[in-house]
């Protein structure tokens, strides 16, 4: 068995946080900034990072190896990365050490954080009807606003897990969201169907990306920032394209 150095383990420690905080949804300069902090914190003060939304490249120093590591999905986990400031922080106080650091972030790599689906679609379809009031909607298109809504993020969740592409999850949902905003406002329950429509979709729009995209452009990470807009800019057009399709009929 190859005897793990403690300057290799520190290496890996760095790299396991950047890629689990860009996995988890966080900014490109958050992650550079504790990948950095935690390499100070352990002596390597000459530590060097360059993170993208696709990969992290990490040299701890002149003479040491340069190490890459890969990121292959993207998700939004907050209390992820609430907990994995938590590990920099302690680290770069001085509170736990470095084996402890590492053991940490791996127990939160192995913890699932998300909530029960049934909770998310739940909570999905409650923010819809919440949304359709939010944009001056009526109170009797709430109910078609909440189930339009869950029903859609149901089935953005079941194509994301059988597809593995998200587009085509996010516009395969958009488009049952308009199919059945259509369906209710047809029949004559719904009487607001752009509101009913909006509200219902509002849980698939990329909030979050467009935020990142937009911080880390101010902070000067203009190909992270490009890159993150771009796919933000994708995920709309696939949102858009289904609501289209759907009214369409």
């Amino acid at each position: 068995m190859i005897e793990i150095t403690q300057e290799e383990l520190a290496i890996d420690c760095f790299l396991l946080a950047g890629r689990m905080l860009i996995q988890s949804g966080a900014e490109t300069y958050r992650a550079e900034d504790t990948m950095l902090r935690m390499a100070n914190s352990q002596g390597l003060t000459d530590a060097q990072s360059f993170v993208t939304p696709t990969g992290i490249i990490f040299s701890a120093g002149h003479k040491r190896p340069t190490r890459i590591a890969q990121i292959s999905s993207r998700t939004t986990d907050l209390e992820k990365i609430a907990l994995i400031n938590s590990v920099s922080r302690k680290l770069t106080a001085g509170v736990i050490t470095l084996e402890e650091a590492y053991e940490e972030l791996l127990k939160i790599e192995r913890t699932n954080l998300f909530f029960p689906i049934w909770v998310q679609v739940v909570a999905s379809a409650i923010a819809s009807g919440c949304f359709l009031i939010l944009f001056k909607g009526t109170w009797i298109d709430v109910p078609f606003a909440v189930i339009t809504g869950g029903v859609g993020y149901l089935i953005f969740l079941a194509m994301h897990s059988l597809t593995k592409v998200k587009f085509f999850a996010e516009f395969t949902g958009s488009l049952f969201v308009g199919l059945l905003s259509v369906l209710f406002y047809k029949i004559g329950w719904g009487y607001q169907l752009d509101k009913i429509v909006i509200g219902s979709v509002m849980p698939l729009v990329p909030g979050l990306p467009i935020a990142n995209a937009v911080r880390d452009l101010m902070a000067g990470h203009f190909v992270s920032g490009v890159a993150k807009g771009m796919e933000a800019l994708l995920t709309a057009f696939a949102i858009g394209a289904g609501i289209a399709l759907a009214l369409s009929f």
